[in-house]
Formats: C-alpha cells, structure tokens, sequence
C-alpha cells in the first residue's frame, strides 16, 4: 500500500500544466531536487534524473519533452533493498540542446545551479506555485492524516532551499527551516496550513482526506474529555457516598443514628437505602434539593 506523501504526489503528477511558464517553473524545481549533469564528447551536456515513484518520472518525462530541445529515455531497475522498490532513471544523452535548456531553467551561470537565476522564473504567482509543487514532487513528503500534522521539502542546495523558503513566506506560510546531515529542511507542523498548501499545490483530494482526519480527531477529543469529565464525577459520587455510608454506620454501632433530627435521619436512611443514587437522585425521593441533601449529609459528621 503506497504511503500517503506517495499519493499526494501522484494526485500531483497527474495534474494538468498548460501554461508554458508554469512547465519550466515546475520542470526547474524538479530538475534541482533530483537531476545531475552529465558531460560527453566536446563537453556536451547531458541529464540523469531518478526517482521510485513511477507518476513522478511520467511527469518529469512529460515536462522534458514539452521542452521540445531534448529527448529523454527512461529506464527502470528494481532496488537490492529490503522494499524492492523500481528505480527510474531519465536520461538525456549529452547534447548541444542540452546545455540551451538549463540555461533558459536558469541551471547554468553561476554557483549552486544558479538557483539566483530562478527570479525569471518566479515573477507570476501560477509559476511560483508550479515551482513548489516541483519542489515536493521531488524532494517533499507528508504525514499520514492520522498521524502527527507534519509537511516538509528536502533540499542538498542551501541556495535553493532558501528560495523554497522565501516563496513559502511570502505567501504567508509559517514554515521552519533546518539543517540536518548535509541537506536542508523546509517544515510546516501546523495541520490547517498544510491543508491550504496541499491545496494549493492541486493535491484537492489530499487536502480533503487530511480535514476529515482532522475533524475526526477533534470529534475524539471531544469524546474523551466529555468521558474523562463524566468519569472524573462519577470517581467523585461514588468517594463521597462511601465516605457518608461509613459515617452512617458508625453512627447506628454507636446507637446515635435513631436519635438524629428527623430531617437528618431521613437523608441518612435514604443514603443507605440507595447507595448508587446521586445527590440529585435522592433530592427527588426526599421532595428536597440536591444542595439540602448534599448539606445534611454533610451534617452527619456532627454527631459522630
């Protein structure tokens, strides 16, 4: 069964991407969270990208060829470890085209896969958004809905993990940043607001599993803390009632119970006639209220 960051990024991949701008926006990100390049003959470029998720390396070989400068082949291995999973691999053989394209996706021109040329990129909000969801196609995962609200990006580039992050916060997205063994984190813990991202991104349906969890989880709550209440109370009619019966049976050993006001020994013979019965419960059978029970069952201890 695939994990739910595996369908989130499935439900993604198949998304449509029409706009030119927004498929090298996407295609961009992509690129920077899974590709390396590769040089040929004459220092010609060429493209390596892998993954294991099947809807991501369609999607990938989509974009590519929507580029129309590059061919690329897929080729699928299956892993030597313990979950087996298919591997695969988008190549682009090295080429003169090659090296046009990552210029126009800004790849090419400085340090760090001249993440600072992706500004061309960023100018409208559709391509901001397509970017991102290159970025978790190829390098973020999720939480199941029952589990912990957690989100996150996980990027090599310092450079272009502080891109990911600017563009979060613009948008007013709280994510954290961190560092961790070489790569770089880019969080959201806040269940609401990964709902809107997901949504956001075109993970709709994601979004709505992760608010019916959400409401689902709230309902419990509920339920829980109405029952601990109800427990909580019952703990305490069940202590006091024991305490007033032991109060009454001292009394009757002592011989002092009969020669209680008529009023007192009627509320301690109701007591012992119904020891499961609430306050309230015994205010009924005594045409009194629940305070004038709990009161002359307290008056109790006087006499002993």
């Amino acid at each position: 069964m695939p994990s739910f960051a595996t369908e989130v990024k499935n439900e993604l991949a198949h998304g449509a991407v029409r706009r030119k701008c927004c498929q090298s926006a996407e295609l961009a990100a992509l690129l920077r969270m899974g590709a390396s390049m590769t040089i040929g003959a004459r220092m010609a470029l060429g493209l390596n990208f892998v993954t294991e998720n099947a809807a991501v390396a369609r999607r990938v070989l989509q974009l590519l060829k929507a580029t129309g400068q590059v061919q690329p082949e897929v080729t699928v291995s299956r892993s030597k470890r313990l979950k087996k999973n298919n591997s695969y691999l988008l190549r682009v053989a090295p080429s003169p085209n090659v090296r046009p394209l990552m210029e126009s996706l800004g790849m090419l021109g400085s340090e760090e896969g001249a993440v600072g040329r992706d500004k061309g990129l960023l100018r409208k909000q559709c391509c901001r958004k397509a970017y991102l969801r290159g970025a978790f196609l190829g390098g973020g995962t999720v939480n199941r809905p029952e589990a912990q609200s957690h989100l996150e990006f996980v990027a090599d580039s310092y450079a272009f993990a502080h891109t990911i992050v600017r563009i979060l916060r613009n948008m007013d997205f709280p994510v954290g940043f961190t560092d961790r063994k070489g790569s770089y984190q880019i969080y959201l813990k806040d269940g609401e607001e990964i709902m809107d991202l997901l949504a956001m991104l075109g993970a709709v349906k994601a979004a709505d599993e992760l608010a019916v969890a959400r409401n689902l989880k709230e309902v419990r709550n509920q339920v829980n803390r109405l029952v601990n209440c109800e427990t909580a109370n019952l703990q305490k009619t069940v202590s006091a009632a024991v305490a007033q019966a032991e109060c009454i049976r001292q009394l009757q050993e002592s011989g002092r119970l009969e020669k209680l006001p008529p009023k007192l020994l009627a509320a301690a013979r109701a007591r012992m006639d119904n020891m499961d019965a609430s306050l309230a419960e015994l205010g009924e059978m005594l045409g009194i209220s629940r305070a004038a029970v709990n009161n002359r069952l307290k008056r109790l201890q006087d006499f002993l």
